[in-house]
């Protein structure tokens, strides 16, 4: 989700921002699940969620072990499992851990595992337990407002010669306007955005009664130094010029269901994606 300018509040505050978000994300569950743009129907029936450049970037996963900080209702996750990789997803929402067990049953995911907990009490709730691969999928670290400490819980649970995969949506598009032209917030603005409004990115137009969410804006250097400081080696970093919902009116939906700007028309970068290995 990105926090949008109406009814937007900028605080130094962080006073119950994890039991918003927690109900937040809880509500909206069923929500997403029913969604079009969840297509949950369609990933039962074989869609996979992974869009081309990730499994590229990642490379064979088969018999590695994925864990999914913030997996959400889990199709990203069952989507590494599909790939031969054997995953544990964590979310702080127990009903969409419970929905992505669920879902995991369903598709006949058997040794996939679901844990509800905190992103930052993950290297505890998991005991020490340390894994091949990390990954964060799109939207995912404007909800931590805290990015050092998230990067050291990356790195303790990484085993030797493992890594992160990181794919997000790139700053640069979270500080334009709604005509995704003009730069309308401050980039390095580092406080908390407490936002009240009701539906949801994937259905805005949806009856909800818990709208309050906390969010915070990460520039792209601050999320490869915390990284970096964190003891990890950056491997690559790469900027596209698409995402995957239409966040901005002038995008324009590709053959290949992407979003850009069309093309003659300056481009900026939309969706990041980075790789940084233990050493």
């Amino acid at each position: 989700m990105t926090t949008s300018d109406p009814g937007q509040q900028h605080s130094s505050a962080r006073l119950g921002w994890r039991e918003s978000n927690r109900a937040w994300w809880d509500e909206r569950v069923p929500l997403h699940a029913a969604s079009e743009l969840f297509d949950v129907t369609g990933f039962q029936a074989g869609r996979d969620t992974l869009r081309p450049f990730e499994a590229a970037e990642v490379g064979d996963v088969t018999g590695k072990t994925l864990l999914h900080l913030q997996c959400g209702i889990g199709l990203d996750t069952l989507s590494w499992a599909r790939r031969g990789a054997r995953v544990t997803g964590l979310d702080f929402s127990e009903p969409a851990i419970e929905r992505a067990r669920t879902l995991a049953a369903e598709i006949g995911v058997a040794d996939a595992r679901f844990v509800a907990a905190d992103v930052y009490n993950a290297t505890q709730t998991l005991e020490e337990e340390t894994f091949d691969i990390l990954y964060t999928g799109i939207g995912a670290l404007c909800w931590l407002p805290d990015l050092g400490l998230w990067a050291r819980t990356v790195a303790s649970l990484m085993a030797p010669g493992g890594f992160l995969y990181l794919v997000e949506r790139h700053p640069i598009a979270e500080v334009l306007g709604k005509d995704g032209r003009t730069v309308t917030r401050d980039y390095f603005l580092r406080e908390a955005a407490v936002t009240d409004e009701a539906g949801s990115y994937a259905d805005q137009s949806a009856q909800t009664t818990v709208n309050r969410s906390v969010q915070w804006q990460h520039g792209l250097g601050d999320v490869v130094s915390t990284l970096v400081a964190s003891g990890l080696r950056l491997e690559f970093l790469h900027e596209h010029a698409f995402t995957f919902y239409p966040q901005f009116p002038v995008l324009q939906q590709t053959v290949q269901g992407i979003y850009r700007i069309p093309a003659g028309q300056p481009q900026v970068p939309l969706v990041y994606s980075l790789r940084a290995a233990k050493q």
